[in-house]
């Protein structure tokens, strides 16, 4: 089903199903009216399509660049045909005559992809309820003579066409023929001089000799074949493209021009981009003028871990590979808090550059370089979200390994948990400032929760590879104690320095500064404000004015430690 591309407009649509029939059929008919009105060349604010359609305007519109004519036309057409298909109204129950497109095709003595042609310049169509019970487009009189007064000429011309008989089209054919064998005239100024001696179309007539060229692949009238291609043969062209044959063999097997060769690869390239589906998380630091030198400008080096690959497929693992799988969890590199939130920013702010480059795109008409532009934008990410995922692999093994109890399968869970955490990456919001961890933890234990218990006990191998994960995730944590000591040495004495003794008490005790550092003894904000004998948001308070301060003191290496 095609979609509406304007999202303004997909809302509107989604609140109209809530109102009541009548209110419906009188939207349904004001949407056709202004599909009547609409000048292809000409912009439109939301608002103004809302209070056509709705009789109001919106007290906050939303915001959004005005809708071109030619997309609006195209996104009210699916509009009237979704909100009709909502009413299903019977063909017996209307008060005026409602036609098929195959009635309306032999009133005016066309083909149905004439009157396909019509409805995207104004012709409007809604789903009804024929006699035979099948739900499919109609068209109502009063739509119809809405068209025609609006394009007599056009109505007049195909009331006056009269179709070509076998006789007639021999002859186009033999004409043809003649001419590109005794000239040296192109396929386009032949069909061009015989739409001049006949007094057709030279639609018509290309229609004609493209025709008789399929049914006749043997007898071609032209040396070399149409410009036209089908899409099967646009398909294998676009694969053996992809496969790297040379653009000189395409031109030979394909019997086309370079420009007709990259046009068509262009053409599939964009057609595949437009299916993509591409969400990010939406900042306001995107739309600042120089957002793009600030985040791009300092390149970050991103490496696919080995298991990173190996996650997304691991439901195909043997349990012989899982003692290997965890094996190679051991050297995945850990991501800092500053390089996790950067690596986020960066990863959201491509796939924005992709989707707003993107829409500005039409498949018949953009360049390789745009099509490049956004394909790299797009690979970048995907590189930066395996490297994500690649890091947090082992957050999943630990997870997994506290759930091995209620009976569920290892190899289930850790399966079940990776797919959790890569949705976690599409879903996370960095600029919260929370840690990654936190938001992939609810996922992965919300994913387990849906986990019925089955399956059997770790094996004495794989329950060994896991207690080695352990202890290296332990031996992670607790890594250099030495250096973490003197770090918090060092972050105590600039608190002492910096803060009075109110906010002291409150930092070293919320952050759990008071105990050791592998056993931190943590305090809440309301536990403090009862030491205090104030109320927990003044405790808040007092925190936030504590941490503005230190923040301009601290390394950002001490800072993290701090709010770890």
């Amino acid at each position: 089903m095609r979609q509406i591309k304007n999202q303004n407009l997909e809302q509107l649509l989604a609140q109209l199903r809530f109102a009541p029939q009548q209110q419906r059929l009188k939207q349904l008919d004001a949407a056709e009216k202004l599909l009547t009105i609409i000048d292809t060349d000409m912009e439109y604010p939301f608002d103004f399509v809302c209070f056509r359609i709705t009789g109001f305007q919106p007290k906050d519109p939303p915001r959004g660049q005005p809708i071109k004519g030619d997309h609006l036309a195209d996104d009210l057409h699916i509009f009237i045909s979704r909100l009709s298909a909502q009413l299903t109204q019977p063909v017996a129950e209307q008060n005026e005559k409602v036609y098929k497109i195959e009635d309306i095709a032999a009133t005016f003595g066309v083909s149905t992809k004439t009157i396909h042609r019509w409805r995207r310049i104004g012709l409007c169509a809604r789903k009804f309820i024929f006699e035979d019970g099948k739900q499919c487009l109609g068209f109502t009189q009063s739509a119809l003579d809405r068209f025609i007064e609006a394009h007599p000429d056009l109505v007049a011309r195909a009331k006056n066409f009269v179709r070509m008989t076998d006789s007639q089209k021999q002859q186009i054919i033999k004409q043809a023929a003649a001419l590109a064998a005794e000239t040296k005239l192109s396929r386009c100024q032949i069909i061009n001089r015989i739409a001049d001696k006949t007094g057709r179309a030279h639609e018509t007539i290309r229609l004609t000799l493209l025709n008789h060229e399929k049914d006749h692949p043997d007898k071609p009238i032209f040396k070399k074949p149409s410009g036209v291609i089908d899409s099967a043969q646009a398909a294998e062209l676009y694969k053996l493209f992809k496969q790297g044959t040379d653009i000189r063999e395409l031109m030979k097997r394909f019997h086309r021009s370079r420009s007709s060769i990259y046009r068509l690869i262009n053409l599939r390239r964009a057609k595949s981009l437009l299916a993509i589906k591409i969400e990010f998380i939406p900042s306001n630091e995107f739309l600042k003028e120089n957002a793009g030198e600030k985040i791009l400008a300092e390149p970050i080096k991103v490496q696919k871990p080995a298991s990173a690959e190996s996650c997304e497929t691991f439901q195909l693992l043997g349990e012989h590979l899982l003692p290997e799988y965890l094996q190679t969890l051991k050297d995945t590199p850990v991501l800092n808090r500053e390089r996790e939130r950067r690596l986020f920013r960066r990863y959201n702010y491509l796939k924005y550059l992709a989707a707003t480059t993107r829409a500005g795109i039409k498949p018949t008409r953009v360049s390789s370089t745009v099509l490049k532009q956004i394909e790299d934008y797009l690979a970048e990410a995907e590189t930066i979200r395996k490297t994500i995922v690649g890091a947090n692999l082992r957050l999943v093994v630990s997870i997994a390994s506290r759930h091995v109890k209620s009976g569920a399968s290892f190899l289930e869970l850790v399966s079940r948990g990776n797919f959790a955490l890569i949705k976690a990456v599409e879903e996370f919001d960095y600029t919260t400032g929370l840690r990654f961890s936190k938001r992939a933890s609810l996922n992965i234990a919300k994913e387990y929760a849906r986990v019925s218990g089955k399956s059997t006990q770790l094996s004495r191998k794989r329950a060994a590879s896991l207690a080695d994960i352990q202890r290296d995730l332990r031996a992670t944590a607790t890594a250099d104690f030495a250096a973490i000591e003197r770090e918090r040495r060092s972050l105590t004495q600039v608190i002492k320095d910096d803060l009075n003794e109110r906010e002291q008490y409150v930092i070293l005790n919320h952050f759990g500064l008071t105990g050791s550092p592998i056993k931190k003894k943590k305090k809440t904000l309301k536990q403090i404000g009862e030491d205090l004998g104030l109320t927990k948001e003044w405790v808040r308070q007092i925190e936030l004015l504590a941490l503005q301060k230190l923040r301009q003191s601290l390394s950002s290496k001490e800072f993290e430690l701090l709010t770890r």
